[in-house]
């Protein structure tokens, strides 16, 4: 849970880099190259999907970060389902070539958790947010915002990691979970805050800007 420095690649993809590797260089050794061609792309395919490179932090504290690599597919009002209340949500899609590591929206306590056993349905459609296996983080920060950031699996992603427990404290940009394969991240905000991206954009984790706090 610690912030940088940590290895590239994601601890959660080592026994798959080293089971492929294995495999690339047994079929390598024994039957050549072309043979173990698609050994090889299977490994480079596992290095770029758990990639976890460092980030630049952005300083504004009223700034609301991307908790994850991908593209805005949903920039909304609507109701919060974990603290029932009104929100701008704004949602994240992680394709299979993005780097699924998730990290802090913002600096604050974890003052909840929650977890729902769900579906597998593709994470662009809107109902993954209420209908998939999902994870959520209820985040209670410096100046006494709420945001709620909610892992949700994806079509083929079957299975999400989420590190952090209530009453720890995050800082912005701090790795606490990870979604394998193709996924989604749901940010709940208070109403008045102001989006800074827009349905469409391509976004990175830490770097890009959501929102400003009000």
């Amino acid at each position: 849970m610690s912030n940088y420095p940590h290895p590239i690649i994601a601890r959660e993809g080592w026994p798959f880099l080293a089971a492929a590797l294995a495999a690339s260089m047994v079929v390598h050794g024994f039957w050549g190259f072309w043979w173990a061609l698609p050994f090889w792309l299977a490994t480079l395919f596992i290095v770029q999907f758990f990639r976890d490179p460092p980030r630049a932090i952005p300083q504004d504290p009223k700034a609301v970060l991307s908790p994850a690599d991908g593209r805005i597919v949903a920039v909304e009002r609507a109701q919060d389902p974990y603290l029932n209340r009104d929100a701008l949500k704004m949602s994240v899609f992680m394709n299979v070539f993005n780097a699924h590591s998730n990290r802090s929206p913002v600096d604050g306590e974890i003052r909840n958790t929650w977890y729902h056993a769900g579906k597998f349905i593709n994470a662009v459609m809107s109902k993954a947010s209420l209908e998939n296996e999902r994870a959520a983080l209820w985040i209670k920060t410096p100046c006494g915002a709420d945001v709620t950031c909610v892992q949700v699996a994806g079509l083929i992603a079957r299975r999400i990691l989420c590190y952090a427990q209530t009453g720890q404290k995050l800082t912005r940009g701090q790795r606490f979970g990870f979604i394998r394969f193709g996924s989604r991240v749901d940010v709940y905000l208070p109403p008045a805050a102001v989006p800074r991206a827009s349905i469409g954009d391509k976004v990175y984790a830490t770097e890009s800007v959501l929102a400003l706090l009000p």
